[in-house]
């Protein structure tokens, strides 16, 4: 997700990765042998698909799986490389970010008439039947889980700044983290994020700012058919937003990329962070933060009182040059069903596909208890659908975090990133007629 050597030096380590899990496909001895790559990578993450791969294989004794565990930031280009190559990669992590590139360049395979009366599909939650389509017509993956937007926020330090609860709002937000933000004692108000994937943020809050007009079906698009970034309320939101990193903000975090931000929280020196669910775990992990000076509340809203939530997220695919797809199927199922998935969901802290989860004591408490609230008043806080299964969104990504750098570093005005973005959404869309 993030210069010559360096590309060389990544196209190289692909390439070799490539040739090693080539020469395994085949298997022995009549045992397939599967190529499956996670792109969210981390060390407790990988320990845990390798346990669930281990269950996999004890049931299908002639299906073994190699788990290919790149860093994160380089894991898509990485993965983009192999699929590019046809070969090496058989079972693999699609997001909705890539989703639509991936397809459009025909790299996926469409699992759709194999999963066809899977009952895989009853025991799901609505919205994880209908992201399961992402593309409509096609199932280029199964999800895992879901990704939603809540604030992270230290319990302790709201309270001795002399607040009584947390942001509600991002102007509450604002006013919180400028008061407690203090760097001669390495504390600071909130942990922005500035580099790769920064342009989500800023998109976060412009969203907000404008919840009351925005199209629920395309999350860029207002009512009327303009972009969300031509709004006037959109041009208050990014003067608010860039304001978090002049007053609240360590002055490194203008390379801030999602580890960085995880970090900034995670080792006490910074009092807000804006994140996902599956920051829970990592959180909990912390030997600088203990239980009780931490929690989350919903995702902040704008003027009108209301927010927007952007409906994200990611699961299992498999690579269109598969040689073993029958059995990358019954991989992507296994994963995706049950006791797996669940285990999945839980030690990810992801919002889960199941039905069954609506029941279960873990998701109704502490940390989660934020998430139950956002679902319950879907009226104040809208689920929409960002357009992110467009052919363009790798190059819409891209431009976005330069243009958010610029602001940051004085190059560009945020009145001049909000012409930026609303010409080039616009310009898309009229050629997508």
């Amino acid at each position: 997700m993030k210069s010559g050597t360096a590309a060389v030096a990544l196209g190289t380590a692909a390439v070799m990765v490539m040739s090693g899990c080539s020469a395994m496909g085949g298997g022995s001895g009549g045992t397939v042998t599967l190529n499956m790559v996670e792109s969210l990578t981390n060390p407790t993450r990988t320990d845990l698909l390798k346990d669930l791969i281990a269950d996999f294989e004890e049931q299908h004794p002639k299906v073994q799986v190699n788990l290919i565990s790149p860093p994160t930031e380089q894991a898509d280009q990485k993965m983009q490389q192999m699929l590019q190559s046809g070969s090496g990669v058989d079972v693999l992590e699609v997001r909705d970010l890539t989703v639509g590139p991936w397809s459009t360049n025909g790299w996926l395979y469409d699992m759709k008439k194999d999963l066809d009366g899977w009952k895989g599909w009853k025991a799901m939650t609505g919205n994880a039947v209908n992201a399961g389509e992402f593309i409509k017509g096609h199932t280029y993956f199964v999800p895992y889980g879901f990704y939603g937007l809540s604030l992270f926020y230290r319990t302790d330090l709201i309270k001795e700044a002399g607040f009584s609860k947390p942001p509600a709002s991002w102007a509450d937000l604002e006013k919180q983290a400028a008061k407690i933000h203090d760097p001669a004692k390495r504390r600071y108000g909130y942990a922005f994020r500035g580099g790769a994937n920064g342009n989500s943020n800023v998109t976060a809050a412009i969203s907000a700012y404008v919840a009351d007009r925005i199209d629920p079906e395309n999350g860029y698009q207002l009512k009327d058919g303009k972009t969300i970034f031509s709004a006037p309320e959109a041009q208050d939101a990014v003067d608010m937003y860039f304001k978090l990193f002049k007053k609240a903000s360590p002055k490194s975090s203008v390379s801030w990329g999602y580890p960085e931000v995880v970090e900034g929280f995670s080792n006490g020196s910074t009092a807000f962070l804006l994140q996902d669910p599956e920051v829970i775990a990592t959180v909990r992990e912390s030997k600088a933060v203990t239980e009780k000076q931490w929690n989350t509340a919903p995702l902040l809203t704008g003027p009108s009182g209301k927010t927007v939530q952007p409906l994200a997220t990611a699961g299992w695919g498999i690579a269109k040059g598969s040689k073993h797809k029958k059995e990358a199927v019954e991989l992507v199922k296994f994963l995706s069903e049950g006791k797996a998935s669940t285990t999945f969901s839980k030690k990810n802290s992801l919002v889960p596909i199941q039905k069954a989860a609506a029941s279960d004591p873990f998701y109704k408490t502490g940390p989660w208890s934020s998430y139950v609230t956002m679902t319950k008043n879907p009226e104040k806080y809208q689920n929409v659908v960002q357009p992110r299964s467009v052919a363009w969104w790798t190059e819409w990504e891209q431009k976005a975090d330069a243009d958010v750098q610029k602001v940051l570093l004085g190059k560009m005005t945020p009145k001049q990133l909000l012409a930026e973005w609303d010409s080039f959404w616009t310009e898309k869309w009229k050629q997508e007629k």
